[in-house]
């Protein structure tokens, strides 16, 4: 299998953190969505990344897909298979993808000429970070895990999104929220995580807040 996408991605960021949890063989070919020369228009017609090559030259796109999808393959499941816990992980995984939704949309915006930023939807996405961080600190459960007593998709998006705040949208979250920072901090140690971060993302994670 292959998998394109940036490094800089969350949305691909989350599918390396899932290969790397599942153990699963997958080459990464490391191209942007706009790459004149690359493969992703012609694999995604929505021209987005990340994009799944599957053996049998089947693409997958979205990261929610590509991710289940890669559940499916092997090992203990990152997704319940049924029951609370399945909607229960599946909701932590909304909620994170909305995140990162927002604070991709805050960003492209702050990429505009100064002229034409709107500071309303600047203001109207960091407000939905705002309130998401809220829920998560409110909603979380367990000490180490989102959901039960062992890693999932929950903490693999949560975590994700967290870090991506960080890199692009840096505030003092942690001083509002320090009991999801320190979970955080626990997630962030994991191999699959380290192995992933995306370069320049270094210094912001060093960084105060």
């Amino acid at each position: 299998m292959k998998l394109y996408g940036s490094l800089t991605s969350p949305y691909v960021r989350k599918v390396r953190v899932m290969l790397k949890e599942k153990r699963i063989a997958c080459d990464f070919v490391v191209e942007g969505p706009a790459d004149p020369a690359g493969h992703v228009a012609g694999l995604n017609p929505l021209g987005k990344v990340p994009v799944l090559l599957r053996d049998d030259n089947e693409a997958l796109f979205d990261s929610p897909l590509i991710i289940d999808y890669l559940d499916s393959l092997s090992g203990e499941p990152l997704i319940p298979h049924s029951g609370e816990a399945r909607w229960q992980v599946l909701r932590w995984h909304a909620l994170a993808q909305g995140m990162l939704d927002a604070v991709v949309a805050r960003l492209m915006e702050m990429r505009r000429l100064p002229e034409k930023q709107s500071p309303e939807i600047v203001t109207h996405q960091e407000a939905k970070i705002i309130a998401a961080l809220k829920y998560a600190d409110d909603a979380r459960k367990g000490p180490a895990y989102l959901v039960g007593d062992r890693f999932s998709v929950a903490d693999l998006g949560l975590g994700v999104a967290l870090e991506y705040i960080d890199f692009r949208f840096p505030h003092d979250w942690r001083d509002r929220h320090p009991r999801l920072a320190h979970w955080l901090a626990g997630i962030s140690t994991r191999g699959s995580f380290a192995e992933t971060l995306p370069p320049g993302m270094e210094r912001s994670l060093d960084a105060p807040h």
